[in-house]
């Protein structure tokens, strides 16, 4: 009986420590395998291609609070281009929609993560539904 307590209590630490079983929305973005997986009070509702920096660009890793939200955003730094669903997490870096679907998938940005439009949307608006305080963008290599 023993055992069956001992695995019980661990599997209930485990369940209290994981940050994705948390109330609210995070996002998990793995640079590695440039995907990101978004997680609604501790069920994972979406996986998605992304593409983070390319070589020579970098984006950040940490854990990260939503700052700002635009539904329609262009680049003042790179030629005015569209950021559609842009959430910006960390000085001048977003989670944006992208036209070049193409690359999703492999690094091909300046350092933003960027996601489909539709997902973007998808992403945006769950921010605006739970708010910036109930929402974590965490991102590793």
């Amino acid at each position: 009986m023993k055992p069956v307590l001992a695995a019980l209590f661990g599997a209930l630490l485990l369940h209290m420590a994981t940050p994705a079983l948390a109330n609210g929305v995070v996002a998990y973005v793995d640079i590695g395998s440039q995907r990101m997986n978004v997680w609604v009070d501790g069920a994972r509702h979406y996986s998605w291609p992304v593409s983070t920096a390319r070589k020579g660009y970098l984006t950040p890793t940490g854990s990260f609070r939503p700052q700002r939200l635009h539904r329609s955003y262009f680049s003042r730094k790179y030629d005015n281009a569209p950021m559609p669903y842009a959430v910006f997490f960390h000085r001048g870096w977003a989670i944006h929609g992208t036209n070049d679907l193409r690359r999703l998938g492999r690094p091909a940005s300046h350092g933003c993560i960027r996601l489909a439009p539709a997902h973007a949307g998808a992403f945006y608006r769950l921010i605006r539904q739970y708010g910036r305080a109930d929402t974590r963008i965490v991102i590793t290599r």
